[in-house]
């Protein structure tokens, strides 16, 4: 799944678990999912933010570099 994909399957399992309709057991399963959820999310974050470049002008150039 990519990064929106996730992120759609993560608000979900959050409204199933705020809606308080689910047994303790399967609160305690959409609790473990949303937190693989969350943290797949996370690692597809920091692996952009790794590939991220910000252009910077310097003297009437513009150069590339590392986002940091």
């Amino acid at each position: 799944m990519n990064f929106e994909e996730n992120v759609e399957k993560l608000e979900k399992t959050v409204q199933e678990l705020e809606s308080g309709n689910l047994n303790l057991e399967d609160s305690i399963k959409k609790f473990e999912e949303g937190m693989e959820l969350a943290k797949r999310c996370n690692e597809m974050l920091e692996e952009a933010e790794k590939s991220i470049t910000v252009l910077i002008k310097k003297d009437d150039k513009i150069i590339e570099e590392n986002f940091e």
